[in-house]
């Protein structure tokens, strides 16, 4: 379906695993099932090969078929955001077409990486990736990967420009401000909540895997929200022991939910890592039995 570029993609947005067989394989029935999880488990939209799914290691056919898989499985019923991110210009294009066919409702694209464009060349990177699709696209500022923060008020002079860029994931340290013309999305779980108090759309997480149903309660009664979000911050710490996204790989097979290993250069948590997420799920409850 084609989105209203300006509207909200969904409030708790789920940037998923890309599940895995034991011989590094994507897990095509097990993607199915974390997909009906989500849907089942509060999510309203979900990112498929983002950073969370192990883009860098996917093949762009792999990614593709994931975004279609996902389309196929749940499009009916939550949003679809294609991850189709590059440091290279044209080839963030050719994804972002790719993905649009496949039938994604939006894309997710991020800040070029390693190259560090200067910011007349991020204007121009993303205004390239803008013009060639009609559907909603979601600028990705997260400076920790990237080595580059787009100053607010580039992004928003990107979405003034092009009528297809429409919101911003943000995962810069701190709280993500509003930016005039953009959907504003928390990039990090332990900033959710206080970004929902300063105004934003919702947010692209990660704990939402495990804990969906209370990440839809921060946005569905704000009553609740502080105390709940001090309730949340320990499966947050546990979940950002080290590098994502070993940590909620390791959370999803203690649960027995789809996950399965990492491709290189990703390795599994190691024994005190999978100590503390164990940790944490069992104080939380969580270790006692899922839904899906």
């Amino acid at each position: 379906m084609l989105l209203d570029t300006r509207a909200p993609l969904g409030t708790v947005i789920t940037a998923m695993v890309t599940p895995m067989t034991e011989d590094f394989q994507v897990d095509w029935d097990g993607a199915v099932q974390l997909l009906e999880h989500l849907v089942a488990n509060g999510s309203d939209g979900v990112v498929i090969a983002g950073t969370t799914g192990e883009a860098p290691t996917l093949t762009d056919d792999e990614q593709i078929e994931l975004i279609r898989l996902a389309v196929e499985t749940v499009g009916d019923r939550i949003c679809v955001i294609a991850g189709a991110g590059a440091n290279d210009t044209a080839h963030a294009v050719r994804l972002t077409e790719r993905s649009a066919v496949a039938g994604a409702d939006a894309i997710l694209s991020v800040t070029p990486y390693y190259n560090r464009p200067n910011e007349a060349g991020i204007h121009a990177h993303f205004a390239a990736v803008a013009g060639s699709t009609e559907l909603p696209v979601v600028l990705y500022n997260i400076p920790g990967r990237t080595g580059t923060d787009m100053p607010d008020e580039l992004s928003a002079a990107l979405g003034e420009r092009n009528p297809t860029i429409a919101a911003i994931k943000q995962a810069r340290p701190g709280v993500p401000q509003p930016i005039a013309g953009l959907q504003v999305y928390a990039g990090d779980d332990e900033r959710f909540a206080d970004a929902l108090d300063a105004g934003a759309a919702g947010g692209i997480l990660v704990a939402s895997h495990i804990v969906g149903p209370q990440m839809r309660t921060l946005v569905e009664d704000p009553e609740l929200r502080s105390e709940l979000d001090s309730e949340l911050k320990p499966i947050y710490a546990a979940l950002g022991i080290t590098v994502n996204p070993i940590p909620i790989k390791a959370a999803l097979n203690m649960l027995h939910l789809p996950a399965g290993p990492l491709r290189l250069p990703l390795v599994p948590a190691d024994s005190a890592q999978a100590e503390t997420i164990q940790s944490a799920l069992e104080a939380f409850g969580l270790l006692g039995g899922t839904s899906s």
